[in-house]
């Protein structure tokens, strides 16, 4: 009979580098000696026995037994007759005794709606792309640093449902017509969707996945999904996936003690069981379980054309003993912290995603002080291209939740981020995770009565925008959602029906556009040249000034924030030249639900020496706001 798996295949996996792995294994169309079927190949070194079992054979596990391919641990065998979508598992016997039992396949391109479990026959796709020239300029570009990025993140299952139709969730078709436009007509550059993986538990969010290299079909078919990526990069929308390489659930039909043994975990609980999360740890050290977490990550990038992997949890596998007692984890050969094997699987992940895939992006969510994650490896770092700012957001957010009667002794939460701000390549992230579990939405995070936790929400957003890095701002956000987030009902979309709501939604709207257009605002976020302090210590009056420069450090923007609820007059700060100076952009206009405090759009230089610059402004700051200047270049 025909090999599914050749022999070179099988050594390559054995020693994990087979990266179009997912080409091959699991269930596959095929046609051999002039039959249409199925192969299907799968890895399971500690059974005695595997058959494949669907409806196509009455799930008999003796009707299509697969054979064994030898020491490699791959077994294989070719189905006939067997059609596209059809559910399907796995039925082993461990060499070890006990009953027979079923599994879902490990690499199956489509699954059953949950709660069912089994998974269905697919194909590698038949979507005819129309994003070529997306793809023809990622395909020659490195990841342009340079570039603007704010990122809008998604749970697709709540970001709007249909109330008319028992308050079902959008299908991809849907979001082409409904969240593409919107995103875009917010500017921003890229989407960011929570895990979309097959996952049977909703609570989860995703991030318990069973189906790694299946779209789950709560919203349409693998197709479904490749048509709306291909709609995003039509309409200049980069898209990001949520990738959950540090641990896997324990339900039944998925990955947990796959042959019987401990296959793609480890044996010992203090290395393989994620204790907080009630998961199972990959064992990275394992040359197969790298290899399907690579191929994986390499199928997202190619199969479905997407734009980069935000790596989740990072820290919990960079530690050995991470949320873990002292005695409940077993050291590294060195006696040591650190998980050596998973620092080297990160390491191979990021060299092989932008050797193979240029242009794309691997963002860690990394919250601890781990040196150069955002470096290349050849120096010695973990090499992604982006790592999340987890502390410049809690240092933010503490400040913007105090009154601001006591703002002057917190000041050091707007300016301690600068004292790190070039160690990596960040992203400042507003996530999913900063609106649930009780901490409320970050508009009831705001201090104040309901109109300065609507002002100082938008001079947050406007620090954000000025601050070095990439941005991320989660759903809801955007317009001030009042509630914390659920994955169980939609966004409050009623609300923009109010002057606040809209307003901040305008301000959003406003602020990617100036931010795009900007190049002072984005093209120099990871050196000291493109940020200067005009003014970081006026903590008595909880004022902060700055510049942000471009590439061409003639274009610069000087920005100037006021976290009190007091309008400031005859506000001086130093600028490098003279001239008339125009407002950009400020975030107490009346459009944004302001109170309209201003400059009149600018106002011109005086040459009175101040904060070590020849000239000065003398500005009007509004309460709680934020506002953006340029000198006007035609001004006399």
């Amino acid at each position: 009979m025909t090999r599914v798996v050749t022999d070179y295949e099988a050594y390559l996996f054995g020693e994990g580098t087979w990266l179009q792995a997912w080409e091959k294994l699991g269930a596959r169309p095929a046609v051999i000696n002039d039959q249409s079927g199925y192969t299907f190949a799968v890895w399971a070194p500690s059974a005695s026995r595997v058959s494949v079992v669907g409806d196509f054979n009455q799930w008999d596990g003796q009707a299509h037994p697969m054979r064994s391919l030898g020491a490699s641990g791959l077994w294989e065998t070719f189905v006939p007759g067997v059609t596209e979508g059809q559910p399907y598992k796995f039925e082993l016997q461990s060499a070890m005794g006990g009953d027979a039992f079923t599994k879902a396949d490990p690499f199956a391109l489509a699954a059953e709606h949950p709660p069912k479990t089994a998974s269905v026959t697919s194909t590698l796709g038949r979507h005819e792309w129309r994003d070529h020239d997306w793809m023809d300029a990622r395909t020659v570009r490195d990841v342009a640093l340079d570039a603007p990025m704010a990122i809008y993140e998604v749970h697709v299952g709540s970001w709007r449902r249909k109330p008319e139709e028992g308050d079902r969730s959008l299908s991809w078709r849907e979001l082409v017509d409904e969240l593409i436009p919107y995103v875009t007509r917010l500017g921003f550059t890229h989407i960011e969707l929570m895990p979309i993986m097959e996952h049977p538990y909703e609570p989860s969010w995703g991030y318990q996945v069973t189906g790694y290299f299946a779209p789950t079909s709560r919203f349409g078919s693998p197709d479904d999904f490749r048509a709306f990526v291909d709609a995003c990069h039509v309409a200049g929308l980069g898209v990001i996936l949520d990738w959950v390489p540090g641990h896997f659930p324990k339900d039944a039909h998925g990955l947990a003690r796959f042959d019987g043994s401990a296959l793609y975990e480890h044996e010992d609980p203090r290395q393989g069981e994620h204790q907080d999360w009630g998961t199972l740890i990959f064992n990275y050290g394992r040359h197969e379980v790298r290899n399907f977490l690579l191929t994986n990550a390499l199928y997202w990038l190619e199969s479905f054309h997407v734009d980069g992997l935000r790596v989740d949890a990072v820290a919990s596998m960079l530690y050995l003993d991470y949320s873990r007692e002292a005695n409940a984890w077993v050291p590294n050969a060195h006696g040591g912290r650190e998980n050596l094997d998973a620092i080297d699987f990160l390491r191979e992940l990021n060299t092989l995603t932008h050797e193979h895939q240029p242009g794309t992006a691997i963002l860690a969510e990394e919250s601890t002080a781990f040196p150069a994650v955002s470096r290349p490896t050849w120096v010695g770092g973990l090499g992604f291209t982006y790592k999340w700012n987890m502390g410049w957001m809690h240092d933010i957010l503490t400040y913007a939740s105090k009154d601001p009667l006591f703002r002057r002794w917190e000041h050091q939460h707007l300016t301690f981020s600068m004292l790190y701000a070039w160690n990596e390549n960040f992203v400042l992230p507003f996530s999913h995770d900063e609106v649930v579990h009780g901490k409320g939405s970050l508009l009831t995070k705001m201090s104040g009565d309901e109109w300065q936790k609507a002002a100082t929400l938008r001079a947050l957003f406007a620090f954000m925008y000025v601050h070095p890095g990439k941005k991320l701002m989660f759903m809801g956000c955007e317009f001030g959602q009042w509630r914390e987030w659920s994955h169980e009902r939609s966004l409050d979309w009623h609300l923009l029906d109010g002057p606040h709501h809209a307003g901040i939604q305008r301000f959003v709207e406003d602020l990617n556009k100036c931010y795009v257009t900007q190049p002072a605002l984005h093209e120099v976020d990871f050196a000291a040249k493109g940020f200067e302090w005009i003014d970081c210590n006026d903590h008595e009056a909880s004022v902060i000034s700055l510049i942000r420069r471009a590439e061409d450090p003639d274009d610069w923007v000087a920005v100037v924030l006021n976290w009190t609820p007091i309008a400031r007059h005859g506000y001086r700060i130093g600028v490098p030249e003279s001239g008339y100076y125009e407002e950009l952009l400020n975030s107490d206009a009346a459009v944004y639900g302001g109170s309209n405090v201003g400059n009149e759009g600018g106002c011109d230089t005086e040459a009175v020496p101040t904060h070590g610059h020849a000239q000065s402004l003398v500005l009007t700051l509004p309460p709680l706001s934020g506002i953006m200047l340029k000198r006007r270049r035609d001004a006399t």
